[in-house]
């Protein structure tokens, strides 16, 4: 067994005078921030600003604490992310930053200016295309709201470096291998699938049943998301696999040969992405915050203790645990969204030399 990487934690709970961000903050320093050399560095913190009409998206105060600790090690922060494959109000850099804006963030923004990763170990992906300002900071620091996804199974630290750190061109590489097919029995004609779709791909006949042109098709998944009836699905199986390495590999881009630092809060554990303009209830209780240079090891450490948290009454998570034909998987994530596999890509990620999922964890009290 190979060494295990460590991970810290600390619970949610606060006596007076003593608050979640003066906790966040002792977090980062215990879990040994401070080992990286900041002088005069850019320090890229790599976060998801919530797409408005979402309140799960964590607040801006966990930000500020993360760049005043960089701030306070000589570093020089600045907040970022790139732009989405999806319409929406982040979707190009002047929408992301009102959008950014309007949920109390002051943000650098990067989409289609991206540059060509070569990543090493790589099995489908030749180079990786990142948002430039991502690839020319010193330092990359993740700080992720660790929740639900319907295509990935979490978003965690992986996600937010792979999926999140694409330009656009990059997200689509990622998204390319799964375009989804429809089931014209079950579609009843709403159209809400062709409001998701920003390339024009979702077409109504005389029937009103949805059709999709693949050749314009993206596999951006996030019709798939909205449609209540099942009427359209994943056309390939292995395909959200597939996704998981390829963000896998994506995160190796970002992150190799340069210091590192993961955050994941483990709160509003929603089904579905932040990306959504709406948040769902969570499926689990609030756990805690987690940090760790290790990536990897961090999202197994999030993902195991949300294992081992109750369903919350009424989620998505029950719902779909009290539906007919109901197979437990005994693992929430799969459970909640039964056509994913989050695991696949943490094993391609410990597989491509990213990190491990075999980690220690530490409690700071």
């Amino acid at each position: 067994m190979g060494e295990r990487s460590k991970v810290y934690m600390t619970d949610l709970r606060c006596r007076p005078g003593v608050s979640l961000l003066n906790k966040l903050e002792k977090l980062m320093r215990t879990a040994g921030i401070g080992e990286i050399n900041f002088e005069r560095k850019l320090v890229a913190i790599k976060m998801h600003f919530g797409e408005p009409g979402n309140l799960a998206f964590l607040r801006p105060n966990y930000a500020k604490v993360v760049a005043d600790v960089v701030k306070s090690l000589g570093g020089v922060p600045f907040l970022t992310d790139c732009n989405t494959l999806y319409p929406g109000r982040r979707k190009n850099a002047l929408e992301h930053l009102d959008a950014a804006y309007e949920n109390g963030f002051y943000a650098q923004l990067r989409g289609n200016d991206d540059v060509e990763v070569p990543v090493e170990g790589a099995e489908y992906i030749q180079t990786a295309k990142i948002g430039k300002a991502i690839m020319e900071a010193d330092v990359i620091i993740s700080l992720s709201h660790f929740k639900g996804h319907e295509q990935t199974g979490f978003g965690g630290a992986i996600k937010n470096l792979g999926m999140g750190c694409g330009s656009r061109r990059g997200k689509m590489e990622q998204h390319a291998q799964g375009k989804p097919m429809g089931a014209p029995r079950r579609c009843v004609g709403c159209r809400r699938c062709a409001t998701q779709c920003a390339h024009g791909a979702i077409t109504f006949g005389e029937d009103r049943k949805a059709s999709i042109d693949w050749d314009k098709c993206v596999g951006c998944g996030r019709c798939i998301a909205v449609c209540n009836t099942d009427a359209i699905r994943p056309g390939n199986d292995a395909a959200m696999e597939e996704l998981g390495c390829r963000m896998a590999e994506y995160a190796k881009a970002v992150v190799d040969g340069r210091p590192q630092f993961h955050i994941s809060l483990v709160i509003d554990v929603s089904p579905y992405c932040d990306c959504h303009g709406e948040n769902d209830l969570p499926i689990v209780p609030d756990v805690g915050m987690f940090a760790s240079f290790d990536p990897v090891a961090l999202d197994q450490a999030c993902a195991d203790a949300c294992g081992k948290q109750p369903p919350i009454p009424g989620s998505h998570l029950d719902e779909q645990m009290h539906r007919e034909g109901f197979c437990d998987k005994h693992d929430h994530f799969i459970n909640s969204m039964p056509d994913t596999d989050w695991r696949v890509c943490l094993a391609h990620c410990e597989k491509i030399g990213i990190g491990t999922r075999s980690y220690e964890l530490v409690e700071v009290k």
